[in-house]
């Protein structure tokens, strides 16, 4: 396409944060500067006095918006401000000088699912193309893991969910299974919804914070997991894999992220006398490259009770770095058949810490195995997790 096009992004995460969703806009937004086009990216934030802010980073600017905080204690709290969220964002974003753009496209990121209102407002343009990134199905995910009930509340959440769907020309999902999920809009609106692949700009190897070999787990092969921490991972049988591999002195856990059950897991840490795990607090992105040129096997844990279908952006991460993985997730998930299906790993579905054991010991202890699977996950990183294929495919809907 020889047309530069003006793109607005939303998201609530951009660096300096440092979750997936952040680094992943930010690459997706530098991709799309880089391919000469004119990206914007639109960001809530509660650590501004004024009503914007806007700079320009890699040929991209970033307007920041005043809005109230949405990663505050309590579902109550948290969701009477994200339902306030898009109508302050949209006051604050016709104080600045875009407010009259007409946009060629606006891509935006779920989670959150209330963007819908501000997405409207801004793409009233009937040349506007919109492109819904969804990463979650939500409330669904809440529900399988009990953390909801079918109630009043979901039913409310499920309609503020739809409306977004409904704003979108185009939803991109993670996996194929997802499609089934939205299958009925899609055949009653004419929407078309697609798989967009999770995307990674790989960085080159540098320094790390995190020198593995000042610490005591120095000189053993190390199982590394990165990112969230929370329930829907259910990180807590890779603790108990790590506790029935404590005799073994040649293997080492380390755990690099953040989440609601970080805390818990340090404690259970202390109290099991782990002297073979390491827990640190989450790192740049620009840092992961050297953390994991120190380890052999990267972790991935989904919660058992989880019925939708999602590819971790740690597990895209292993992929673009060369790491074989050991994941454990729900039945029936398609990182089940893609693991398996490029061998760049094993993956366990069950509660069994016995089989766990057993399949990492297996990856432990044959070098050539792993040197095998490196290949192979460089070759899926390169092909399936870019950001030029995810660029390119998004800009088809304005094509």
């Amino acid at each position: 396409m020889n047309q530069s096009l003006k793109i607005a992004l939303v998201s609530t995460d951009y660096p300096p944060l440092k979750t997936s969703a952040a680094v992943q806009m930010r690459d997706l937004a530098v991709e799309f500067a880089a391919l000469g086009h004119k990206p914007v990216m639109i960001i809530p934030t509660s650590e501004i006095d004024v009503s914007w802010t806007s700079q320009n980073v890699d040929g991209v600017e970033v307007l920041r918006l005043r809005a109230p905080e949405t990663r505050v204690e309590g579902y109550l709290r948290r969701a009477i401000a994200e339902l306030l969220l898009p109508f302050i964002m949209l006051r604050n974003l016709r104080k600045t000088p875009l407010k009259a753009i007409k946009w060629d496209l606006v891509v935006w990121y779920s989670p959150p699912i209330f963007f819908a209102p501000l997405i409207w407002a801004i793409s009233r343009s009937r040349r506007t193309k919109k492109y819904l990134i969804l990463r979650d199905i939500f409330p669904e995910w809440a529900v399988d893991l009990g953390i909801m009930k079918r109630g009043l509340a979901y039913l409310f959440l499920k309609a503020i969910a739809a409306c977004q769907y409904f704003v979108a020309d185009t939803i991109g999902v993670q996996t194929e299974s997802n499609l089934a999920y939205l299958s009925r809009w899609r055949h009653s609106t004419g929407r078309k919804v697609e798989v967009l692949q999770n995307w990674l700009a790989p960085h080159p190897v540098s320094q790390c914070s995190i020198s593995i070999a000042s610490t005591p787990l120095a000189r053993r092969k190390i199982f590394a997991y990165i990112g969230n921490m929370g329930i829907a991972q259910g990180v807590g049988i890779l603790l108990d894999l790590a506790e029935s591999l404590k005799n073994r002195t040649d293997i080492g856990f380390i755990f690099v992220g953040r989440g609601s059950d970080f805390a818990h897991l340090v404690a259970e840490c202390r109290s099991r006398g782990l002297s073979n795990v390491m827990l640190f607090d989450e790192i740049d992105s620009s840092e992961i490259a050297g953390l994991l040129a120190q380890c052999e096997v990267g972790l991935v844990a989904l919660h058992p009770a989880h019925k939708t279908h999602n590819i971790p952006g740690k597990f895209v991460s292993y992929m673009q770095y060369g790491i074989p993985v050991l994941a454990r997730v729900n039945a029936g998930t398609d990182l089940v058949s893609l693991i398996e299906s490029k061998d760049v790993g094993r993956v366990y579905v069950g509660d069994s810490v016995d089989e766990l054991k057993r399949i990492a010991e297996e990856l432990a202890d044959d070098d050539e195995l792993r040197k095998a699977m490196s290949e192979r996950c460089k070759r899926l990183g390169r092909s399936m997790f870019s950001p030029r294929t995810a660029a390119e495919q998004i800009m088809n809907l304005v094509e």
